[in-house]
């Protein structure tokens, strides 16, 4: 279409506005020859005397290609000039939103102009309904649309077919026998079975390997002949035994659990050279199957015979060229024709291929020889991970990230596994060209991050510093590893106001004694990281309500817990107020059934004290200061129809601090769960111990008679 021609062709014009009701818009049609072609030029007017002269839009359609000209802008358009069906029926030059009555502000100027629509080449009536003016074209205009899409999409698929043959004429031959049995020895471990079943002093043995079947004594007999007889050590299931036929050790099995057959899968990966500088990954599913033949006799199912068979397939291909996108292709198979065939698109829904990590062939890593490949140190990082990844994504990651080569040879290995798993936030500049740019870490740090293998979480930590403009040692960045700060919310507010290792002293001393940095406790572990959660909420808490933390007391509290208690408090004593108020108006049986509870569930021992709570308002403020849920509604409805009870568990020293939150069923003492600060469990192993000590007293009334809580009761007085 020749577009700079058309728009030199002058305007068509309209002599008078049309007089028709509510009509907005007036067309008008020509026929030009345009470079020896037909041209059916069709204008809309404004219902104007000033705008006669000059259309709104100029369409322009042929026999095989149309456009719409728009006066004001001076721009082409090829959308439609009227929506469809499912989006809106109003022409493109009405801005005003959807019409219903568009037929009506839309007319054309005579009938000769609606002939001449009808007439050209390519314009049918749908004879099912009745058609304006703009319909009729805009109809055309999709037929062409249409057309246009199909030999689009037919162009794409022929592009797509000759591509998958050039691909699948370059791929190398292989030797699948090599790859069935590098499968065999490391994912199945060259493993076989013996199926046995005995018979008094006789067993009869089947060897999955041989296929051979036979008896043979397990238990030496008293005759004088039995001395001569062949034997073998007592089959037991899961054991391993040796063929006496052909000397291959296997699992025993006994023939009653085995089924008619049962199979092991796994993958494998291949790598091969293709064309000049690429490579091609040949993905391939293994299986062994092992099955046992029976038949039917007088005494019984007896064992004829063994086998066990390994089969593979190769399932996609995925192959890599310098400077282009990788390309997968599957393996797919036509259940209409019963042929299989390679497509470039994979499989949809559940059924879809997935390529994961699995073993790889040693062959690949001479086949990469040549190849963009030969440096990306994928070799170093198999070896670092027992020969098992997946070379696809470390190929894919290696074009987009050629750092991954240097943090490979570096032995930042848990960094490379981070990338491999999607969590590229670790990258800072990936123009970088040094680990300590490329990562966003001082450059002082790198060795300490080398003797960790790149572990994640010191080097957020080392991350973290650089972007707050601190300075750290190696071994406060260790110990912030440890505990995790990175995770805790608000923490870097509290070094405006105290020192690292300060802070690290600090939380040291308040979890106790023997709770040490770096010792591989678990149990110091959690209660490090409890008594640092609790140290920033206390320190954020003191910032938020405008204490002069230039104040040490403040900064160093003798009794962490009180204090953290009483900023919670006094930090939410508004709004808990107002839902204290509105809990025990609408849980009144909580203070109601407390002194029957107290008696049957009060009891404390050297350490511990354990009691049901007042009211609902005692629970709410139980979840606040612990920052749990149990002041839910859902909770202390329960409670307060008797469903379940909760417990306050605490240490006898600190009777008023919060501990340990229980909730338990008080028709069978099933405790359902039990909860310290943010849902942790500290002294996991000792408070569960403690609490079945304790639900074994409810049930044998050791507890609610008036000697054993009248101790407990005293302490409530």
């Amino acid at each position: 279409m020749k577009k700079k021609a058309i728009e030199k062709i002058p305007y068509i014009g309209i002599e008078r506005t049309s007089r028709k009701r509510g009509a907005k818009y007036i067309a008008a049609t020509m026929v030009k020859i345009v470079d020896h072609e037909k041209h059916l030029i069709t204008e809309v007017y404004r219902n104007k005397k000033e705008n006669l002269t000059v259309p709104l839009v100029r369409i322009v359609l042929t026999k095989k290609d149309f456009g719409t000209f728009f006066t004001e802008s001076g721009e082409w358009s090829r959308c439609l000039i009227s929506g469809t069906f499912y989006v809106s029926k109003y022409p493109v030059w009405d801005k005003n939103g959807m019409k219903w009555d568009a037929e009506k502000e839309n007319v054309i100027r005579s009938d000769e102009d609606l002939q001449r629509i009808k007439r050209f080449p390519g314009i049918t009536e749908r004879r099912w309904r009745s058609q304006t003016w703009y319909e009729l074209i805009n109809d055309r205009i999709e037929d062409i649309s249409a057309k246009e899409r199909r030999e689009r999409d037919k162009r794409r698929c022929q592009r797509r077919q000759q591509g998958l043959k050039e691909r699948e004429e370059n791929t190398p031959e292989i030797d699948e026998r090599k790859i069935l049995d590098y499968a065999d020895s490391v994912i199945f471990h060259e493993k076989h079975y013996l199926y046995y079943k005995k018979d008094g002093s006789w067993v009869r043995v089947a060897c999955s390997k041989c296929g051979g079947v036979t008896d043979r004594r397990w238990k030496p007999g008293i005759s004088y002949e039995s001395q001569f007889m062949p034997m073998i050590s007592e089959p037991r299931k899961g054991g391993l035994g040796t063929c006496p036929l052909c000397g291959a050790q296997g699992e025993w099995e006994p023939q009653g659990k085995m089924k008619s057959y049962n199979r092991n899968r796994g993958h494998i990966f291949i790598g091969q050279k293709y064309r000049e500088t690429g490579m091609v990954f040949r993905y391939f599913e293994v299986e062994k199957e092992y099955q046992l033949g029976l038949i039917c006799e007088e005494r019984g199912q007896v064992m004829e015979n063994a086998r066990e068979k390994l089969s593979g397939i190769e399932i996609a291909r995925v192959y890599f060229e310098e400077g282009k996108m990788p390309q997968k292709d599957y393996h797919k198979y036509n259940q209409y024709s019963g042929r299989d065939f390679w497509d470039d698109c994979n499989l949809y829904g559940t059924q879809s291929i997935s390529i994961d990590k699995a073993p790889i062939l040693k062959e690949t890593y001479e086949e990469m020889r040549g190849t963009f490949l030969q440096y990306s140190a994928m070799q170093e990082y198999a070896e670092a991970e027992s020969g098992c990844i997946n070379p696809v994504r470390y190929a894919e990651l290696y074009m987009e990230y050629p750092q991954i080569e240097m943090l490979t040879k570096l032995g930042l290995i848990k960094v490379v596994e981070s990338m491999m798993g999607y969590r590229l936030e670790i990258v800072e500049d990936i123009c970088a060209n040094r680990v300590d740019t490329f990562l966003g870490i001082r450059k002082e740090h790198i060795r300490q991050l080398i003797r960790s293998q790149g572990d994640r979480d010191i080097l957020k930590v080392m991350q973290m510093e650089r972007r707050l403009g601190q300075r750290w040692t190696d071994e406060q960045i260790e110990k912030i590893a440890e505990l995790k700060l990175d995770t805790m919310q608000g923490w870097t507010d509290v070094l405006k106001y105290i020192g690292i290792q300060k802070m690290l002293n600090l939380i040291g001393k308040y979890a106790g004694v023997g709770v040490e940095y770096k010792i591989g406790c678990s149990f110091a572990l959690s209660r490090l990281r409890e008594v640092a959660q609790t140290y920033i909420d206390y320190i954020r808490m003191r910032i938020l309500l405008g204490y002069d933390m230039s104040n040490t007391v403040y900064l160093a509290p003798r009794d962490l817990n009180k204090n953290h208690q009483r900023m919670v408090m006094e930090f939410n004593k508004k709004e808990a107020d107002k839902r204290i108020k509105e809990v025990n108006i609408k849980y009144p049986l909580i203070k109601k059934h407390y002194r029957r509870l107290r008696k049957q569930f009060c009891y404390e021992d050297e350490v511990l004290c354990i009691r049901p709570a007042r009211d609902a308002g005692e629970i709410v403020m139980e979840g606040r200061i612990l920052h749990h849920c149990v002041g839910l509604d859902t909770y202390l409805k329960k409670h307060n129809d008797g469903i379940t009870t909760i417990l306050f568990l605490r240490k006898k020293k600190e009777p008023d601090v919060p501990y340990i939150t229980v909730e338990i069923r008080p028709d069978d003492f099933l405790i359902f769960q039990w909860y310290g600060a943010h849902d942790k469990k500290p002294d996991k192993e000792d408070i569960e111990m403690w609490l079945n000590k304790y639900v074994t007293k409810l049930k044998c009334g050791k507890i609610g008679t008036l000697e054993a809580g009248q101790q407990a009761l005293a302490m409530l007085a």
